[in-house]
């Protein structure tokens, strides 16, 4: 059987008891105001990044690995005997997956694969998550690869926004498509697909926000090995409904708060899930 090491970004958005239980290696990104630079969620958490964009000028900018920092990962645990699956935010958004294949390059190696998960935070993880359930399971780490390649189409997401200004910033999304987002009381529907982020649909008010997203879940249903990641960024209003949704349901969920990296983009008061669908 493969000794397998997987490894992920700090966009996947893992909750440390998923980090920890899988005994996953997250290289964590940064983020930088100006000439100060963070490690996302050690020199700076959600709340500190919110509060200092909220009092800054400055619009932060995210910053991925370069070749060498995967280069260093990947030797520790080759040196150790392991086979590396290594799954990161699309390549759409951001140059980490390319790093880390060019990091495979520069090793000279089949021993480790390199997978563009084509989406971004819980998209991600629930990804990450599955792949670790399978090594679990003792498949090998070109099955495991074969798996998560047939699961990227399936993973789906339904996000509110409270506003899209910062997606725009960050340039996650047009400018065109950013003018909904500023109408007021209108929240903006967001799903990631083809590893970008797309507007869905909009609604007026958070009530027809969660009905929307639980319609979705209820039209699309999901896999139920992995479970809904229901993902928020302070949005007490929205949470609270759709938790209280999702419990009568009986749907299988775990609760987790974007990273500093992702709520660069996201802003405040978003929240959504993110799931695997039934294929």
């Amino acid at each position: 059987m493969d000794k397998i090491k997987i490894v992920t970004d700090s966009t996947a958005d893992l909750p440390k008891e998923v980090v920890e239980k899988y005994n996953i290696d997250v290289l964590r990104l940064l983020v930088n105001f100006g000439q100060e630079t963070y490690t996302d969620g050690l020199d700076i958490n959600l709340k500190q990044l919110l509060n200092k964009m909220e009092n800054s000028n400055i619009f932060p900018t995210t910053t991925q690995f370069n070749p060498q920092k995967f280069v260093q990962c990947y030797k520790k645990y080759l040196s150790e005997g392991y086979k590396i699956l290594s799954i990161h935010l699309s390549s759409k958004m951001s140059g980490t997956y390319q790093s880390a294949c060019i990091a495979k390059s520069m090793l000279q190696t089949d021993d480790i694969v390199v997978i563009d998960s084509q989406n971004v935070t819980s998209g991600l993880g629930l990804l990450v998550m599955k792949a670790c359930r399978l090594r679990e399971e003792g498949l090998s780490i070109k099955e495991i690869e074969k798996e998560i390649l047939n699961t990227i189409p399936h993973v789906k997401s339904v996000l509110a926004f409270e506003t899209l200004d910062n997606l725009v910033k960050g340039g996650r999304l047009s400018k065109t498509a950013g003018i909904i987002g500023n109408i007021l009381g209108i929240k903006p529907i967001l799903t990631v697909e083809d590893g970008e982020m797309k507007v869905k649909n909009k609604v007026r008010g958070s009530k027809k926000a969660v009905r929307l997203i639980v319609d979705t879940l209820e039209k699309l249903k999901t896999n139920g090995k992995e479970p809904i990641v229901l993902l928020h960024v302070e949005n007490k209003d929205i949470l609270e409904i759709l938790r209280n949704k999702l419990d009568e349901n009986n749907n299988y969920f775990i609760e987790c708060e974007v990273g500093c990296v992702v709520g660069v983009h996201a802003g405040p008061r978003a929240c959504g899930v993110f799931f695997i669908e039934d294929y």
